[in-house]
This record gives structure tokens, sequence and C-alpha cells, in this order.
């Protein structure tokens, strides 16, 4: 998911980043599940499981045991990590057209 093609601009050509709404993401039988230790965060478990840190929303919004926003889960938390990424981001994708 390219985050760049998000950045417009106001009426003053002002550029800003215009956020994804994220859609609830389904179990599925490939998804990982994981306890965090100290040190995790999610923008390094998504780099690697999806190979780009920026992917981290999708982890959060895949879990409601963490705080909203955060990068940074408790220890000892268990965590699910979507693996059908490709999916995820076209229904992101189509879901934000809409919008």
């Amino acid at each position: 998911m390219d985050i760049n093609k998000n950045i417009i601009k106001n009426n003053e050509g002002i550029p800003y980043y215009k956020g994804n709404i994220y859609p609830t993401i389904p179990l599925s039988e490939n998804d990982v599940y994981i306890i965090t230790t100290v040190g995790d965060r999610l923008d390094s478990l998504a780099n690697d499981y999806y190979n780009d840190s920026n992917l981290w929303k999708i982890i959060s919004v895949a879990n409601n045991n963490i705080t909203r926003g955060s990068l940074f889960p408790v220890p000892g938390t268990q965590l699910r990590i979507p693996l059908d990424i490709n999916n995820i981001l076209k229904k992101i994708e189509e879901f934000n057209k809409n919008k």
C-alpha cells in the first residue's frame, strides 16, 4: 500500500495526510499468534511479518487488547498477526475508495 497517495492538499495548497479507515480484519486460519516481550513494537512486528513497518496499523486493528494508536504493546500480550496481507490491503483500499 502506497501511503504517499494519501497526501493531499487543502484549499490553501498545504499538503496533509488523509489517513485510511480500517475495516474489521476477520479471523483466518493463516493468522499467527505471538506473545509480546519487552521491546516489541507494532512497527517492528509489521516489518518482521510484512516487510513494511508502515503496516503496523493492521496489527493494531486486528487486536482489541492493545491501546489504539500506540506502537508499544504491553509485554505478555497475545497478538494476532493476520498473514493474508494482500487481501487485507485490497479490502482497505476498496473500503476507502467509497469514503
